[in-house]
């Protein structure tokens, strides 16, 4: 198997990992339901409609 000719510096590990790290996820403010929602999806509400960016963008489902 082959093997590293140069030792990686403790500082290159590091800049290589700096992405890996755990980011919370992105929420935002419904504004019909003023629950918080993930962003750029549908959220279904109680009376069964989708609504998105508070439109409505389906009728509730019987």
């Amino acid at each position: 198997m082959p093997t590293p000719k140069k030792k990686t510096s403790r500082s290159r590990r590091n800049m290589r990992r700096s992405h890996d790290g755990l980011e919370s996820p992105a929420m935002a403010l419904d504004k019909k339901t003023k629950e918080w929602v993930r962003p750029h999806r549908a959220t279904k509400a109680a009376d069964g409609a989708f609504y998105y960016k508070g439109k409505q963008i389906s009728p509730a489902s019987k």
